[in-house]
Formats: structure tokens, sequence, C-alpha cells
């Protein structure tokens, strides 16, 4: 006696549409193959579209005219970022927190900072100090301990400890520690 067939192997099998799932298994998150050619069409045929045109999607798109003297290209390629933005969304909040950051160092004048070795949000950092576990918790905005939030784990580290700590470093995210 033959088991009975799972209703969508016996689509596969009998040469029938399956279940629905797109070809990336039914995830949500990523466009499939169809949306992605649609939208490489859609940018391409941008370049064939007339500058009238363009400049009335992006009139739709950013809800103003391009600014004068903007260039054909440029406003073409505003257009395709704002398709792409809409294919794929955007950057994640940790991703813009970090170019804040960055960009505020830029602008304070530090050019030597590492891009690498930033903290998820979420992420639980752990320290042992004089028979006391502290934990802290990376929130969107800074850190969170005991309830609190702190800008800094710098203020955090010289609460536990009563004197002046580097954060990163009281935590062991000093760069030996991300190097190995």
């Amino acid at each position: 006696m033959k088991t009975p067939l799972h209703d969508a192997s016996a689509r596969q099998h009998s040469g029938e549409p399956s279940s629905g799932l797109a070809a990336n298994d039914g995830r949500k998150d990523r466009p499939r193959n169809r949306d992605l050619a649609k939208l490489d069409g859609e940018i391409a045929g941008l370049a064939g579209q007339p500058t009238q045109e363009l400049r009335r999607v992006w009139r739709t798109f950013y809800h103003t005219g391009p600014p004068l003297g903007l260039s054909r290209d440029l406003i073409i390629r505003g257009v395709a970022d704002k398709l792409q933005l809409r294919a794929h969304g955007g950057p994640s909040r940790a991703l813009q927190r970090r170019v804040r950051i960055l960009a505020d160092e830029f602008e304070k004048g530090v050019c030597s900072f590492d891009p690498g070795g930033t903290l998820k949000t979420g992420a639980t950092l752990v320290r042992q100090w004089r028979g006391h576990t502290h934990t802290v918790l990376v929130r969107e905005e800074g850190f969170e301990y005991e309830g609190q939030r702190y800008r800094s784990l710098t203020v955090i580290a010289e609460r536990i400890t009563g004197a002046h700590w580097s954060g990163p470093r009281f935590f062991g995210l000093g760069k030996r520690a991300r190097a190995s």
C-alpha cells in the first residue's frame, strides 16, 4: 500500500502548479526573480523617457520637483534609487543609527574612526566586577543598565567602578577583542 503524499508534493510530481510559493520558498523579505527582472526593466526604461516625464516621476517620489540644474543623468539615478528602495526596502534602523554616529564623528573632525565593530541592537554585554555580574542591553538609541537608559558605555563603566574607564574597553570591546 502506498503512503499518502503531501498535497504539495503530489502536485509537484503530477506537473501541476505547486502551493503558490515563490522561487524563494515563500520568504516575503526578498523580491522574487520576476520582480527583480521587472525592476531592472523599469530602471533601464528610464533612459528612454523624455526629461519632462522623468521630472514628473521625480515629483511623485520626492513630493517636490528636482533641484534646478540637476542633470538628466542624476534625475534618472534619483528615480532609480527610489524604485530600488520601494522594491527592497530601506536601511535598517541600526544601520541608520550607525551612519548618524559616523556622520557626527566626521563633522567633529574625528577622521580615524573604525566603522567595524558595531554593536547590534538587542545585544547583551556582561561583565564581572568585584564579585558582581553587570549586564547592559544595547538599545536603538543607547544602552540600558539596571532599568535606566544611557547614551554611553563609559558612563555605565564609571558608575560600576567609581572611576573613569573607557566603556568599550571595560566591556571588552577594544581592538584586541574585535581582532580575535
